[in-house]
């Protein structure tokens, strides 16, 4: 809302922006979880984060004052029945903006990785039970940071829209502050990993050589030399069936890039049909919820949902599989994804249902207008997406955490995030090549400006087709997979 808004951006530029932005976010855990797997370690990496929030954050709120001395202006349309963007803020602010923006993805990318692997290191290998502990500590992260997304989805988006943006960026920049002292009160308390002394990019392009050697002993050496080579590969640390680690999680990490792009949908296009529906509540309508502020119901999914799962599904499902976990992490993923397909599937019908309610209306050249039609039709798909990150980017985190060599934990996270980046770098070109594509010869693009004139229902349809087949590749793929711990079944 704010790149459409104060920013001046068309509804297809600021989706796209805002994938990109969130897929960098993503990307760059990279970054930040091999420097958290090496010298600086994961402890010193979530404080080196928090400065980088404190001043990314700082810089927002002064580009957003800035950006109040400046409010865009609508540029006048020649064609009546098209929606009109407002024009751009100067390029000094967007420059100032963009800095911020993406020094806050730097930032995540430290802290994301390196402080979830940081509290799954409290649970000592040696402890008894501590795998199931463990799997249990990943739902109750989620659990945590669902309050915290329930909070800005809902008080600071109101605030954001109702008082300013300089007062929300400002809120941020305060909470921070008092994140990082608390989290620096605990310091000595931690149980602290010791950095490995060899780099962690070493290790994966030395288990990148050995698997290409146990390959071709494999292939062209007796079957003697074959098993010595292997015996001594396996000694490396590299899997003995010829592959390194990040080739075997190569398939996995592929097929989850659909539901990557999915789950990535609920802060952009889900938004966006938000503001144009009736958003009161109350007796006398005289409380407009923002349109963001829906987002809040995946939060409260997350709430709802992962007690029930953790504290009654688990045991009850670990009765009947005789698992730790109750189901293993790759029926979790599966399941997740199954479900944000069927999240696609709500949100083409209801978008449809939009459309007609637009139509007969008489809105579909008045894009400011309010289509008559509660809000509260969209909750069904953002419950859904709720649903399939509770199994899914949870069993993704869990998997990639637990399959990686003992120490690139914090790398196996980044891998786990850096499905979802990617996915929301594929939604981005995604409805970048639908917008072109459908706009060509003068026609109204499925993504247009004015959404009562849009099609998001055919884009919707398409990512639930799309997430169809990712399912069945990846129940082949899964059936065929072989865990780390052999008695994973």
């Amino acid at each position: 809302m704010y790149l459409t808004g104060p920013m001046g951006m068309s509804t297809a530029a600021a989706a796209a922006a805002a994938n990109v932005w969130g897929g960098t976010v993503l990307v760059l855990t990279l970054v930040g979880a091999l420097a958290g797997d090496s010298r600086l370690g994961r402890y010193r990496a979530v404080v080196a984060a928090g400065v980088l929030y404190l001043l990314s954050l700082g810089m927002l709120m002064v580009s957003s004052m800035l950006q109040a001395t400046h409010p865009p202006h609508a540029v006048r349309c020649h064609d009546a029945a098209k929606a009109c963007s407002p024009q751009p803020p100067p390029v000094g602010h967007l420059v100032l903006f963009y800095a911020a923006l993406y020094l806050l993805a730097l930032a995540q990318g430290f802290h994301k990785p390196c402080s979830e692997a940081l509290g799954a290191d409290q649970f000592a290998p040696s402890d008894a039970g501590a795998r199931a502990s463990r799997s249990s500590y990943f739902n109750w992260y989620h659990f945590a940071l669902s309050w915290g997304y329930a909070t800005s989805t809902s008080l600071l988006s109101y605030v954001e829209d109702n008082v300013g943006w300089t007062i929300g960026f400002a809120a941020c920049w305060v909470t921070m502050v008092m994140y990082l002292a608390v989290f620096l009160l605990g310091t000595g308390t931690y149980r602290v990993e010791q950095p490995v002394d060899v780099p962690p990019l070493t290790r994966l392009a030395e288990t990148s050589a050995a698997a290409a050697r146990a390959w071709t002993a494999k292939v062209f050496s007796p079957n003697k030399d074959a098993i010595r080579t292997e015996r001594l590969l396996a000694k490396e640390g590299v899997e003995v069936d010829g592959t390194g680690f990040h080739v075997k999680l190569l398939p996995i990490w592929v097929t989850s890039i659909v539901f990557a792009a999915i789950v990535s949908q609920d802060n952009t296009l889900f938004t966006k049909q938000g503001s144009t529906m009736d958003r009161r509540v109350g007796a006398a309508g005289g409380l407009v919820v923002p349109a963001a502020a829906l987002q809040c119901a995946i939060s409260v999914t997350f709430i709802t949902l992962v007690p029930v799962y953790d504290r009654a599904l688990v045991p009850l499902a670990r009765r009947l599989t005789r698992h730790p976990a109750g189901i293993t992490m790759l029926q979790r993923i599966g399941a997740g994804m199954a479900m944000s397909c069927l999240a696609m599937v709500a949100a083409a019908l209801v978008e449809g249902r939009r459309l007609r309610a637009a139509s007969d209306a008489g809105l579909i050249d008045r894009p400011d207008a309010t289509v008559p039609m509660s809000v509260w039709w969209l909750l069904p798909q953002y419950v859904l997406v709720g649903l399939a990150k509770v199994l899914g980017t949870i069993g993704l985190e869990e998997f990639f955490y637990d399959q990686v060599p003992d120490e690139l934990r914090s790398v196996g996270l980044a891998i786990s995030l850096s499905v979802l980046g990617v996915g929301s770098y594929a939604s981005g070109i995604l409805v970048s090549a639908i917008d072109w594509a459908t706009s060509g010869g003068g026609g109204e693009s499925w993504l247009s400006d004015d959404l009562n004139r849009a099609h998001l229902d055919y884009f919707y349809w398409i990512l639930a087709a799309l997430a169809a087949l990712e399912v069945f590749v990846f129940v082949y793929i899964a059936k065929r997979y072989v865990y780390k711990n052999k008695a994973e079944p």
